[in-house]
């Protein structure tokens, strides 16, 4: 049996309410840190981010909050931030497997009662997560796999008796389903083609997403307004609100800003390295935006790596591969790509600090600005 590698949670981006990110010391980190706080317990398992607070599930079952939250409870089995719930999946009050789900105000810093609370029977569970261990499906789908937690009322909302959940995904307007047979299924607001059907058309109930028919998929991840899922090979397919570039397709917000429609843009050799690139409109050719993208794209990173996890921030995305190298794009205005600046990218980018400190990625959770990463030493050759 191999020895377990040292490991640890790392973020960047925006910390503009002090939460635990890195050193914590200024407004934006704009590289990862390792996450050092003297509220937040060693042995985190998860991080779940909201904007203005993150919350920390150790593997010993301690929620532990950072930032314009504040507290802490014992006995939990996973956590589920956002800024109008604070969801809480913690140990039942009887006897009996069932676990109670907990929804309280971030404000109340856990005192008192919750706002809301029900008992859940999880189904059998299963190993995951970012520092080993078993657990059933992750919040917000809770562990019967046939409802979820919503933060807008009501709260608790059940699904058709014939979806087997095995992963949930909520963005700012439209959810994201992953089935046990691998398939998607997209709900809600569709204004910005997040629920990929190829219109921007609302959709009050899950819909199977038939253009990713017969393709099998692993990861779902839902953004503010774009969708990513992440194939059973290793694929990754992207759709939805391109205003950032966190589609990873062309953009004209981020052309004009660095003025490079007239000029050159800087783009990756496939070994990652840097390489001056002509556009478009040097050559006299006409330029092609995406703005909205309402199928899903096949995106392919430098080398062709295959990608095994997937996160969306409001208007970034960051993907782990196979190798344990990440790779981030979109908005980065609070260095939430980790690049070490502020610069936003419309083109899959490596992050290069984890590939200095010979370290592994292993995990990525991204808040709507900022981002998340647990990392282990590379194995030694």
């Amino acid at each position: 049996m191999s020895e377990e590698r040292p490991g640890a949670w790392f973020g960047f981006g925006f910390c503009g309410f002090r939460q635990a990110l890195g050193s914590g010391c200024a407004r934006r980190v704009r590289s990862p840190e390792p996450v050092r706080a003297p509220e937040v317990d060693a042995g985190v398992w998860r991080v779940s981010a909201s904007w203005s607070y993150s919350a920390f599930l150790s593997r010993t079952g301690r929620v532990q909050l950072s930032g314009s939250a504040s507290g802490a409870a014992g006995g939990c089995r996973d956590v589920w931030a956002s800024e109008a719930l604070l969801v809480l999946l913690r140990d039942g009050r009887g006897p009996g497997p069932g676990a109670e789900l907990q929804a309280w105000a971030p404000s109340s810093a856990l005192r008192g009662e919750p706002l809301w609370a029900r008992t859940v029977v999880p189904e059998a569970e299963r190993e995951d997560g970012a520092g080993g261990g078993t657990h059933s499906q992750t919040l917000p789908l809770l562990p019967c796999a046939r409802a979820y937690v919503s933060p807008r009322p009501p709260l608790y909302r059940p699904l058709a008796p014939g979806l087997r959940a095995r992963r949930l995904e909520l963005g700012a307007e439209h959810s994201l389903l992953l089935d046990d047979a691998g398939r998607v299924y997209s709900w809600g607001g569709g204004r910005h083609g997040q629920l990929g059907h190829g219109t921007l058309e609302a959709q009050l109930e899950p819909r199977l997403l038939e253009a990713l028919q017969g393709l099998p998929m692993a990861e779902v991840a839902a953004g503010g307004w774009h969708s990513v899922c992440v194939s059973e090979t290793g694929d990754i397919y992207i759709w939805g609100w391109n205003e950032s570039g966190q589609l990873a397709l062309p953009t004209r917000s981020l052309a004009e800003d660095r003025k490079t429609v007239a000029g050159e843009a800087t783009g990756l050799n496939e070994d990652g390295s840097e390489v001056k690139r002509t556009t478009a409109a040097e050559t006299g050719a006409p330029a092609t935006f995406i703005t909205i993208q309402p199928f899903p794209a096949l995106l392919d990173l430098p080398l062709g790596s295959d990608v095994v996890k997937a996160s969306c921030g409001s208007r970034h995305t960051a993907v782990v591969t196979r190798t344990g190298e990440l790779y981030t794009w979109g908005w980065g205005k609070y260095g939430q790509l980790g690049h070490k600046d502020m610069s936003s990218w419309d083109r899959p980018c490596r992050v290069e600090y984890f590939v200095d400190k010979q370290l592994q990625v292993m995990a990525v959770s991204c808040g709507p600005w900022n981002t998340y990463v647990y990392a282990v030493e590379k194995e030694k050759s």
